[in-house]
């Protein structure tokens, strides 16, 4: 594979990360009003009401292996998606973030082969461990979002495996069925726990935000992308996530960071800069 057919790739999963964290940073302030459920059901309901209007996924046939893959995209999709907010109504966001991080970890790890690959996944790695709170810290962080962001790590692991499937031979219009599974897996959970307030006129505008950053916008950009870049090299490019978590939180929620959360970000962007510059140089195709 050339470095240049990936720069677009990876241009347009850097774009949809930066996406997905301001999402998840805005969506927060949903959890007061319908809770996590209910702002995963908003979030993933009027990202597919965008997204099937835009590209019209009844206009594709897929064969039954494609159906398959998009169906096990969509569950993974919905179960990450649930977990995640959980998980955040009880832990901070880039903790929340890092600890999911071992999903696409553990898929970087699963594909290894060169020592180098192994210097920039034990670099992401320190960085992944420096944001993790230790000390006086580790105390206040709750068990059970703990293990519900871990849950999520494992489902977005799943994500990429299975999107990668499912974006062979599709498109965008593959994201857009995939996120209207997702919908109907998070809706009932959604209506349990916030009944008819979740279509309230005063909350929709941002709800239709944060579907658009954090659903309609990087899912539809993975699609197009993941087809065409190595799983191993996606995954490496998510462990950008917990330093762009980390810097959401600190522009939009205020959250302050520590001189280890600095040093933490530094290590994960340079393990994702390096990742990038040596698999790029591999010659093995995208795995399907």
């Amino acid at each position: 594979m050339r470095p240049s057919s990936i720069i677009l790739p990876v241009a347009l999963v850097t774009l949809g990360m930066v996406a997905t964290q301001t999402g998840a940073s805005f969506a927060k302030g949903l959890f007061p009003l319908v809770g996590a459920s209910g702002a995963t059901a908003l979030r993933l309901t009027l990202a597919a009401l965008v997204l099937i209007a835009i590209f019209r996924p009844w206009r594709h046939k897929l064969d039954a292996s494609q159906w398959r893959a998009v169906l096990l995209y969509g569950a993974a999709m919905g179960a990450m998606n649930l977990l995640f907010y959980a998980a955040i109504a009880r832990i901070p966001l880039g903790i929340g973030v890092a600890l999911e991080f071992t999903g696409p970890l553990a898929v970087a790890l699963a594909g290894s082969r060169k020592p180098l690959d192994f210097l920039w996944i034990g670099l992401a790695l320190l960085g992944f461990f420096t944001l993790l709170p230790f000390g006086k810290m580790s105390g206040t962080i709750d068990p059970v979002g703990i293990a519900l962001a871990l849950g999520a790590g494992i489902c977005w692991a799943g994500y990429i495996v299975f999107g990668q499937r499912a974006g062979t031979g599709g498109g965008p219009h593959t994201a857009a069925l995939g996120v209207g599974l997702a919908a109907l897996i998070a809706l009932p959970f959604g209506i349990a726990s916030a009944g008819a307030t979740l279509i309230d006129p005063a909350i929709l505008p941002v709800a239709l935000g944060v579907a658009l950053l954090s659903s309609a916008i990087p899912y539809t950009l993975d699609m197009i992308a993941l087809p065409h870049i190595p799983t191993r090299l996606f995954s490496i490019l998510a462990s950008a996530h917990p330093a762009l978590a980390a810097l959401s939180g600190f522009v939009i929620l205020s959250e302050r960071l520590t001189p280890w959360q600095v040093a933490g970000i530094v290590c994960i962007v340079l393990a994702s800069i390096g990742g990038t510059a040596t698999i790029a140089r591999s010659n093995s195709p995208p795995v399907a």
